[in-house]
C-alpha cells in the first residue's frame, strides 16, 4: 500500500530518512497541493493532489533518478546546463536524437567524442542533487511514495548514498530561507552596475554564472532569467546573490512594475462603494453631538 501524505505533515527530510534507514526501493512524487476546503486531524487545510511538482526514485536506499516537473531533465539539458555542451551543440543533437532515449544518447555522445562517460555521470549526479535539495526545501505538497517502482530502463541511474545528502540538504534548507527573505521577488529585473568592465576585471564565473549575466537586462525579470536557462527558484536566487554580493549587478524594478503598481491602486478605488453624502452628513453631526 503506498505511502501518502503531506510534506508540511512529514517533510522531505523525514522521507529521505526513512528510505536511507529502510533500504527502500521505490519512487516519492510530490505533487502541487488544491485546497479540499476542509480540515484535516491538525486543524490544517486539506489538500489533494494536482499536477505532478516532482519524481525522486530510490533503489536500495539510494537516490538513483530525480527530476522536476517544470524542468527539462533530459540528458542533453542536463549536459547543457553543466557547459559540455554548448546552445548549438545541445540544439543539434535535439534536432537529430529527437525519439532517441537518454541511455542509447549517452552512447552516441560518447563515440561521437561530444561527452565522456565521467562527464555523463557527474552532470546527472550534479543534476539529481539538484532536485533533491530543491525538494527538500518545500514545505507543502501532497505526496506519494509507491514501494518496488522504478523508471524504465531508456533512464540512467546513478547512485548516491543519502547520509550525506540529507545533511548538506538540512544546511541548503537554512540558506534557502535567507535567500528567499533577500529576493523574495522573483519577478525583479537585473542590471549591471556602472563601470561594469571594471568590476569584471579578474572575476572567475562559473558556468551558471555567466549564462545568468548573458541575460542581465531590466527588461528579462528574473523568473524569466531562471527558465531561459532551466534553473529552479533557489538556484536562481543562488546565483543572483553571489552576482550582487560580488557587485556584479543590481536587482531593480523592470520597466513598467510602478505603472502596473499604480494602474492596479487606481482599479481598486475605482472598484471601491462611494460614500453617500446623507451618511457622511450623519456621521459629522453625530461627532459634533458628542
Amino acid at each position: 500500500m503506498p505511502l501518502k501524505g503531506n510534506i508540511r505533515d512529514f517533510s522531505a527530510t523525514q522521507l529521505f530518512n526513512l528510505v536511507n534507514l529502510s533500504r527502500r526501493t521505490g519512487t516519492l512524487t510530490v505533487f502541487e497541493g488544491i485546497p479540499t476546503g476542509e480540515k484535516d486531524a491538525m486543524g490544517g487545510e486539506k489538500m489533494k493532489a494536482g499536477k505532478e511538482r516532482a519524481r525522486v526514485v530510490f533503489k536500495n536506499g539510494k537516490l538513483v533518478h530525480a527530476a522536476l516537473a517544470d524542468q527539462d531533465n533530459g540528458l542533453v539539458a542536463v549536459l547543457e546546463k553543466a557547459g559540455k555542451l554548448t546552445a548549438e551543440q545541445a540544439k543539434r543533437i535535439r534536432e537529430r536524437a529527437k525519439q532517441t532515449n537518454d541511455k542509447a544518447l549517452a552512447m552516441l555522445l560518447i563515440n561521437a567524442n561530444y561527452a565522456t562517460k565521467e562527464d555523463i555521470v557527474a552532470s546527472i549526479r550534479q543534476h539529481l542533487l539538484d532536485v533533491v535539495y530543491n525538494v527538500m526545501a518545500w514545505t507543502d505538497g501532497p505526496f506519494v511514495f509507491e514501494d518496488g517502482t522504478l523508471p524504465g530502463n531508456d533512464h540512467i541511474l546513478v547512485p548516491i548514498d543519502l547520509e550525506n545528502v540529507i545533511i548538506e540538504g538540512a544546511r541548503r534548507i537554512r540558506e534557502a530561507e535567507q535567500l528567499v527573505e533577500h529576493i523574495p521577488n522573483l519577478d525583479m529585473a537585473l542590471k549591471f552596475p556602472d563601470n561594469p568592465r571594471e568590476k569584471f576585471k579578474g572575476v572567475h564565473l562559473s558556468v551558471e554564472e555567466w549564462r545568468v549575466v548573458s541575460f542581465v537586462n531590466p527588461k528579462n525579470t528574473i523568473r524569466q532569467i531562471a527558465k531561459a536557462n532551466n534553473m529552479s527558484e533557489m538556484e536562481i536566487r543562488r546565483v543572483v546573490y553571489g552576482l550582487e554580493q560580488a557587485g556584479l549587478v543590481e536587482i531593480v524594478k523592470p520597466p513598467g512594475m510602478e505603472n502596473k503598481a499604480k494602474t492596479s491602486a487606481r482599479s481598486r478605488r475605482a472598484a471601491a462603494p462611494p460614500v453617500q453624502k446623507k451618511v457622511v452628513s450623519k456621521l459629522i453631526d453625530k461627532i459634533k453631538s458628542l
